[in-house]
């Protein structure tokens, strides 16, 4: 039975777009797009959800506090979780915010650094997955200040780097789009039609792995 591991942040975790600073609410299961696709891909599949609200590629954050980076936590999520065959890795989002300071192309550079944990775990797949774009809106939109214009190509600096670690690459932004109530996180639309997207790619895999065995 092959195991996904979905490697996130608040999206992968379910998290509702915020109506206020400090009210976070989660959709109920069934919900966010790790359930979906565990529901679409049926008994023969594991999926696991590892999504944290605020996690990062490599930054610890100084505002939220706690194990946001998700270079850091990786070390221990994967073997815990072993034998995993396709881990779905979608981070970059938080990096986005003016705290850290950094440009797109150093978002993509610590995505890669991220896939460097994976050698704990040899032969382990990944599907580089690139978050849909943020707007600066609601009530994160100073939290989120100047994102819009950092985000530019990052999608394509993430194909360039997933291509560089050998890894499958997805590009969410071209299924979801964020909500206007806060330019962060997806309505429940948003989770279904990324993972009608999303799922042939990871059949595909799958049957890819199949035929060469």
């Amino acid at each position: 039975m092959p195991t996904i591991l979905c490697y996130g942040d608040s999206n992968t975790h379910g998290t509702v777009p915020l109506t206020a600073l400090g009210r976070f609410a989660r959709y109920p299961k069934g919900t966010p797009w790790p359930d979906i696709l565990a529901k679409k891909l049926g008994e023969d599949f594991t999926v696991i959800s590892e999504g944290l609200p605020g996690r990062t590629t490599v930054h610890d954050d100084p505002v939220e506090g706690g194990k946001r980076s998700g270079l850091e936590v990786l070390p221990a999520i994967l073997p815990s979780h072993a034998p995993i065959d396709l881990m779905l890795l979608m981070l970059g989002t938080n990096d986005l915010k003016p705290r850290f300071s950094v440009t797109a192309a150093e978002i993509a550079r610590s995505v890669e650094l991220v896939l460097e944990a994976r050698a704990m775990i040899p032969g382990l797949a990944v599907m580089v997955i690139a978050p849909a774009p943020v707007q600066e809106a609601g009530v994160l939109k100073n939290i989120f200040e100047g994102a819009e214009k950092k985000q530019e190509n990052l999608n394509l600096l993430m194909a360039e780097a997933a291509a560089r670690q050998g890894c499958r690459f997805f590009d969410a932004g071209a299924h979801a789009a964020v909500s206007p109530v806060d330019g962060v996180h997806w309505t429940p639309e948003g989770h279904m039609r990324f993972t009608e997207a999303l799922l042939p790619r990871i059949l595909e895999y799958f049957e890819c792995v199949a035929r060469n065995n």
